[in-house]
C-alpha cells in the first residue's frame, strides 16, 4: 500500500488497496471486481460497486496539470453532456469532481461499455460528424482559461528541444534528426499560413476512435484529460487513416455530418498533414519525459533503440513531403 505523503512516489506506487480505500472514502465500497483500463498518463480502472452500478476511477497522474485545469476540463464535459451529446462526464461527489483522498487527486465517471467506431462505415462517420460539431457549437460559445491550445511550440518546439536536450535522440542522429525535425516545423508554419486566420474554440483535442465507444448503434465519448483550445479539423483528421484516396470519401462523410450542425470552414483542410506532424513530434517527446515511468518502458520497450529513431526521422521526412501537397478536398464544398 502506497503511503507516501510525496504524490509522485504515491502515484507510482498505487496498489489495489490504495484504490479501494480512496474510493471507500468517497462512499464507494468495492466488491472486488477490478479492472485496470488501458492508460499510460494517468491510472484508470473499472470497479464493481456493491449495491451499484461500476464505476470508473481515475487517478491524475502529479504535476500534469493544475487543479483549475482538471476542473476546466470536467466543467466542459458536464457543459457538453447538459447539451445531451453523449459525453462520459465525472460524477459530482460532496459537490465537486475533483476529490483528493492522501496523496491522490481522482475523479469518479459512470462505467459504459463498447467498441470503437468502424472508420469504413460512412453511417457512423456521419454520426461522428454530427457529435463533434453538436462539441464544437458548445465549445465555441466560452474560452479555456487554464487549458493551453494545440500550437507549434508546444507540440513541435518544445518537443524537439527536449529530445535533444534529455539525451533521447542517438548520438549519431542528432545532427538528422535535428534536420528534419526543423523541416517539420517550417512546413507546419506554412500550413497555418496557408489557412489563414482560422478560429480557435475548446475542443476534445485528443478525439480519435479509441476515445469513442459505440454499443447498440449508441456512441459514448470518453477522455477529456487532453482537453485544448485549437482549431475544429483537430477533432476530425484523426479518423481519416489510409492515402489520400482513402481519406477522401471518409473526410466528405465526417463532414456531412458535421454541417448539420455547425458550417465547416474549408480552410482548415490545409491544417490536417500538419497537426498530423504536430502529434508525431508530440508523441515522441511524451514517451520521453515519462520514460522513467515503469509503465511506460514496459509498454514501449522499443523506444531507445536505433530502429524506433530510424523509423520517426522516416515518418518526419514524409510529412514534410505530405505538407507540401495540395490539401484534401472536400467536393461538397466546391473545393
Amino acid at each position: 500500500m502506497a503511503t507516501a505523503d510525496d504524490p509522485t512516489l504515491a502515484f507510482a506506487r498505487l496498489e489495489p488497496a490504495d484504490i479501494f480505500d480512496a474510493l471507500f472514502e468517497l462512499g464507494f465500497e468495492a466488491n472486488g471486481r477490478f479492472l485496470a483500463l488501458n492508460s499510460y498518463e494517468n491510472r484508470v480502472y473499472k470497479l464493481g460497486i456493491e449495491g451499484g452500478d461500476d464505476i470508473v476511477a481515475k487517478f491524475y497522474r502529479p504535476a500534469r496539470w493544475s487543479d483549475a485545469a482538471i476542473l476546466e476540463e470536467h466543467a466542459f464535459a458536464i457543459e457538453l453532456a447538459e447539451q445531451d451529446i453523449p459525453v462520459v462526464a465525472p460524477l459530482e461527489i460532496a459537490g465537486r469532481t475533483l476529490s483528493k483522498t492522501g496523496p491522490f487527486r481522482l475523479a469518479v465517471y459512470p462505467c459504459h461499455g463498447g467498441r470503437a467506431p468502424e472508420l469504413d462505415d460512412e453511417n457512423q462517420l456521419e454520426q461522428l460528424g454530427r457529435l463533434v460539431a453538436r462539441i464544437h457549437a458548445v465549445g465555441e460559445t466560452a474560452t479555456f482559461a487554464s487549458r493551453p491550445e494545440v500550437d507549434v511550440e508546444s507540440y513541435a518546439v518544445s518537443s524537439m528541444n527536449y529530445l535533444l536536450d534529455a539525451g533521447f535522440v542517438p548520438a549519431e542522429m542528432r545532427d538528422v534528426y535535428e534536420s528534419v525535425a526543423e523541416l517539420v516545423i517550417d512546413g507546419v508554419e506554412r500550413c497555418f499560413e496557408r489557412a489563414g486566420d482560422v478560429r480557435t474554440i475548446r475542443l476534445h483535442a485528443d478525439f480519435h476512435p479509441g476515445n469513442v465507444l459505440v454499443a447498440d448503434e449508441r456512441f459514448h465519448i470518453v477522455d477529456f484529460d487532453d482537453a485544448r483550445s485549437g482549431p475544429s479539423v483537430q477533432d476530425i483528421w484523426m479518423f481519416m487513416s489510409g492515402d489520400r484516396d482513402e481519406q477522401q470519401p471518409q473526410l466528405a462523410a465526417l463532414l456531412d455530418g458535421y454541417q448539420e450542425f455547425r458550417r465547416f470552414d474549408a480552410r482548415e483542410l490545409n491544417l490536417v498533414e500538419a497537426l498530423r506532424s504536430l502529434r508525431i513530434m508530440h508523441y515522441a517527446a511524451w514517451i520521453a519525459r515519462r520514460w522513467e515511468d515503469p509503465a511506460f518502458k514496459q509498454a514501449f520497450p522499443w523506444f531507445d533503440s536505433r530502429r524506433y529513431w530510424d523509423e520517426h526521422v522516416l515518418a518526419l521526412r514524409e510529412q514534410v513531403a505530405l505538407m507540401q501537397e495540395p490539401p484534401l478536398q472536400w467536393l461538397d464544398f466546391g473545393g
